[in-house]
């Protein structure tokens, strides 16, 4: 497995190096190494209190949550085992029991 990053453009994980630049073979862009490697290091995820969340996590909800889409509501106190840390606006992605696949806010969670 490559430990490359994924392209910032495309999310294509299909990247190369090349001399100090990192390169995408489908969408062409090129970005510098130092970039992706401090992105990476900057990229932190707390929780409402202010833990340090992790891939593999557990957390728990501290706030109902309305499923977008459907009449159901998450109640407080939902427990969420193994967390996966991904980019954008929600940024834990966790199969939640009796839901399925969710995305969820780290603002409405907290590290159990």
């Amino acid at each position: 497995m490559s430990s490359l990053p994924k392209c910032p453009q495309c999310s294509s994980e299909y990247t190369y190096e090349d001399g100090s630049m990192y390169v995408c073979p489908e969408c062409a862009h090129e970005w510098p190494q130092q970039a992706a490697e401090a992105a990476d290091q900057a990229r932190v995820v707390k929780d409402a209190y202010g833990n340090v969340l992790t891939d593999g996590d557990s957390v728990t909800l501290i706030k109902d949550l309305k499923v977008k889409g459907s009449s159901s509501v998450l109640k407080v106190g939902t427990k969420v085992k193994s967390i996966r840390l991904v980019e954008g606006d929600h940024d834990i992605d966790c199969r939640i029991d009796g839901f399925g696949a969710m995305q969820l806010k780290s603002e409405f969670v907290k590290k159990a």
